[in-house]
């Protein structure tokens, strides 16, 4: 068994789309859209395999304009996990999501557990580990 993609809900659709676009090197097929409902949604697919379905819907709230602090921990899925290959990778990757004006909430840094990691805050508040 595997699992076959994780969805995200998110305000910007294109926003999410890009940001695992332009850093983590993502495939976007062409935007779904249901006119009925107004939902809309991309798979992104990695080099891997793995598949992240970032998802916009009117009326679901939870987000940056609602009010809620998108970088605090919350219920639901708590972060997404991406492995770069190198500690170099993890810190030249963190660099540059600095540099582009995401917040870095931890790292880089070996965690207690052995990881090489930092974790960014991503569109929209989500966070976004990045490993060895």
């Amino acid at each position: 068994m595997r699992i076959e993609h994780v969805a995200l809900y998110v305000e910007d659709l294109a926003a999410a789309r890009d940001f695992f676009v332009r850093y983590f090197g993502a495939r976007a097929n062409d935007e779904y859209h249901n006119e009925r409902t107004g939902f809309r949604s991309h798979f992104l697919t990695f080099d891997d395999g793995a598949r992240l379905e970032v998802m916009a819907k009117p009326g679901v709230g939870g987000g940056a304009s609602d009010g809620v602090d998108l970088s605090a921990e919350r219920q639901g899925f708590a972060h997404l996990a991406f492995s770069v290959g190198s500690a170099e990778e993890v810190d030249e990757l963190t660099a540059r999501l600095a540099a582009d004006g995401y917040e870095v909430l931890s790292g880089p840094r070996t965690t207690g557990d052995g990881y090489y990691e930092s974790c960014v805050a991503g569109p929209e508040g989500n966070r976004i580990e990045i490993t060895v």
